[in-house]
């Protein structure tokens, strides 16, 4: 199974950007001052990568090598182009169904959602080129392999991903605690795209006031959220009964 490494050092980094290998994190160390790096910087926020800005302890954790002030994580996958992939889908299947992930952060959650989409036929996953958990050998793990099976889209801006969803005639559902509705009130056989906010903030407020849904899950107990995964996977096995009844 292929997983995700880790090339660090100036001279490295550089030599997998002219191999146009996917990275889909770089790690700088902050306050560096290095012209090698600056241009790297430069390569990769034209390649649109996720850059991070860290002390040097990160770096020291990341890799016991000499890291040189820079650590890339090439992904175990590469990106499909988001609009292409929802035209695909869509021109292939009636009711498709997409999983929208507002920066979710950690690694095993967002691992876990993947094999849960994947077990419930979700069509595509669409996560944010910066702010989220990265695509690494984690994610690889805990997914149990289905990263390699279901389309995962980066894009600059979550909302503008739901507009455009939108106005490819998918109806976007936001899961929220905040909501006064409850999943099972709604309609979810129709084409769906599912919203999953960040484990500790939730949806953005942006986000959720352009959604056309949102929802909640019925919690009985003292504890006011459920892990994100575990929400995922209520709302998704939610859309399979409805969608086979």
């Amino acid at each position: 199974m292929k997983k995700e490494s880790k090339v660090f050092g100036i001279y490295p980094v550089i030599e997998a950007l002219k191999a146009n290998k996917t990275l889909d994190k770089l790690y700088v160390q902050k306050d560096i001052q290095n012209p090698k790096i600056q241009s790297i910087i430069n390569d990769a926020e034209t390649l649109s990568i996720t850059i991070n800005e860290v002390p040097i302890e990160k770096l020291n954790r990341l890799t016991k090598g000499n890291h040189q002030g820079i650590v890339a994580i090439i992904s175990p996958i590469s990106f499909p182009p988001f609009e292409d992939t929802v035209e695909t889908i869509l021109a292939t299947k009636e009711t498709p169904l997409f999983v929208v992930l507002d920066q979710i952060s950690d690694v095993r959650n967002f691992g876990a959602i993947l094999r849960t989409a994947e077990c419930t036929g979700v069509d595509a996953v669409i996560i944010q080129k910066k702010g989220g958990a990265p695509v690494s050998g984690d994610t690889v793990k805990t997914s149990a392999g289905a990263i390699f099976n279901i389309p995962i889209c980066k894009v600059d801006h979550i909302k503008d991903a739901i507009f455009y969803l939108q106005g490819s005639g998918i109806t976007t559902v936001a899961a929220t605690e905040k909501s006064g509705s409850y999943l099972y009130d709604l309609d979810l056989k129709k084409p769906l795209a599912l919203i999953m906010g960040s484990e500790g903030r939730g949806i953005s407020k942006s986000v959720l006031s352009i959604v056309d849904k949102s929802a909640s899950i019925p919690l009985l107990g003292t504890i006011n959220s459920l892990n994100v995964s575990v929400a995922c996977g209520t709302f998704l096995y939610e859309v399979i009964r409805q969608r086979n009844h």
